[in-house]
């Protein structure tokens, strides 16, 4: 997620930047001011986290001069120019050239404020989606983004890492949920053929001839996928629902590439939901050549269920998400709850815990929650009250203090300090804690 938008302010007019300001804080944003746009260019790059609200009429540089600049700058950076009376042509030329929107004086609050919610929404959407290109592009970030301390997760990044560097075909299998194109992309991004073209295609979402189509051509307009990809990676989500037809003529393209020496060996990364444990569907749905060619080698993410603590890290990481986005508090997380997490069958996986992390910021605005209630809906069943999976209590009352520390840290941005006096601890034992559970203050500062 960008850090919270800005709503910048520029007009030379003090009595009118203040108020705007005011009215705009008072609505929940954060707002910066400028007396003129030569100051404001000085702070607004390529990825500014903000939008812009600024009159048209102002010595040396003008509105119109300004939003030009800005376009210069960000194309896409969203601009609501504040016109005066009279001036319909001033704002038409000035949607023209790409403003946001406009604001006739003397302007309703109310309106003002629609206009800066849609324009902060719009930027919000444009920074994720460059966020997202960067990180699908660097391995490292990718890594990253698999949370988790507990073995299994060590194991699967460790796992990622190497197989990425063997660069040949490659079967991710596993629940739904549990990050498999995420995976992929990592795989690609970690690897040599990083910085080369991946290309993803769900062979569930066509029909035989438009898949065929789409893979192998003709094609009026656009390459073949699978002569696109050459050098790069093709990954074929759903394998197991890959016509028959299509299967052989795919097979046909893996043996013509894969000798390539000039660079264009094609390398597919199959993406599979079978979960049996010895691949019966999925051999079933393949041919049996295409099947070993695919699955030479493979990884499989772990469920949600088998990943211990990281359940509550990941809570508290997306509660506090949705809690910045909605502009509420973060809400407490009891024993009870967190010994629920744990013991929950998560059949959607990480899916299913964003939207219950999202669903308990929702309901805790209104004064009450209950992640049992939440949990219950989600699976059908009632989570059950005891321990039911042979874990020692030790190892639930670790995880949930863990959870406890992490959050304390998170709230308090790394103060050492409140976090001791929040939760009565002294120095040393917080430091002896915080040692045990891998928790660092660098990463709550800032």
């Amino acid at each position: 997620m960008p850090e919270q938008i800005t709503i910048t302010i520029v007009d030379d007019e003090q009595d009118m930047r203040e108020s705007i300001s005011q009215w705009l804080t008072l609505s929940g944003y954060r707002t910066k001011t400028f007396a003129s746009a030569e100051d404001a260019l000085k702070v607004i790059d390529s990825d500014y986290s903000g939008i812009i609200i600024s009159d048209i009429k102002m010595p040396k540089i003008d509105g119109i001069t300004f939003l030009k600049k800005l376009q210069s700058i960000d194309s896409q950076l969203p601009v609501i120019l504040i016109t005066g009376h009279g001036d319909v042509a001033m704002a038409v030329e000035a949607m023209r050239i790409g403003a946001y929107d406009f604001l006739e004086k003397p302007f309703d609050p109310e309106r003002m404020a629609e206009l800066t919610k849609r324009a902060v929404h719009t930027r919000r959407l444009t920074l994720e989606n460059r966020t997202l290109r960067r990180e699908l592009s660097d391995g490292t970030v990718l890594l990253r983004k698999l949370i988790g301390t507990s073995p299994v997760m060590e194991r699967l990044r460790e796992d990622i890492l190497d197989l990425a560097q063997a660069d040949g075909h490659l079967l991710i299998k596993g629940e739904t949920g549990t990050g498999k194109s995420l995976i992929a992309h990592a795989l690609h991004a970690c690897g040599p053929r990083q910085g080369k073209k991946f290309i993803s295609v769900n062979c569930a979402a066509y029909t035989e001839d438009d898949l065929s189509t789409r893979l192998f051509g003709p094609l009026d307009d656009s390459t073949p996928l699978v002569e696109n990809a050459l050098g790069g990676t093709l990954c074929l989500e759903d394998i197991e629902s890959l016509p028959a037809s299509i299967q052989a003529r795919l097979l046909s393209e893996i043996t013509e590439h894969d000798r390539g020496e000039d660079g264009s060996a094609l390398r597919i990364i199959a993406i599979s939901n079978d979960t049996s444990d010895n691949d019966e569907n999925l051999e079933s749905a393949l041919r049996q050549d295409l099947y070993y060619r695919l699955a030479a080698m493979h990884i499989t993410p772990p469920p949600l269920r088998q990943r211990g603590e990281d359940i509550l890290s990941l809570f508290n990481r997306y509660a506090e998400t949705f809690s910045e986005e909605y502009g509420c508090e973060q809400p407490e997380i009891s024993a009870e709850d967190a010994a629920k997490l744990l013991q929950a069958p998560w059949p959607g996986n990480i899916r299913q815990l964003i939207n219950l992390a999202e669903r308990t910021v929702l309901q805790s605005r209104r004064g009450s929650y209950s992640i049992s209630n939440i949990l219950m809906a989600d699976v059908g069943e009632e989570v059950p009250d005891v321990v039911t999976d042979g874990k020692p209590l030790k190892e639930h009352v670790e995880a949930f203090e863990r959870m406890l520390i992490d959050n304390t840290m998170r709230r308090h941005k790394g103060s050492i300090q409140s976090v001791m006096e929040e939760l009565s601890l002294p120095r040393r034992t917080l430091n002896e804690k915080m040692a045990k559970y891998g928790l660092t203050r660098s990463n709550y500062v800032g």
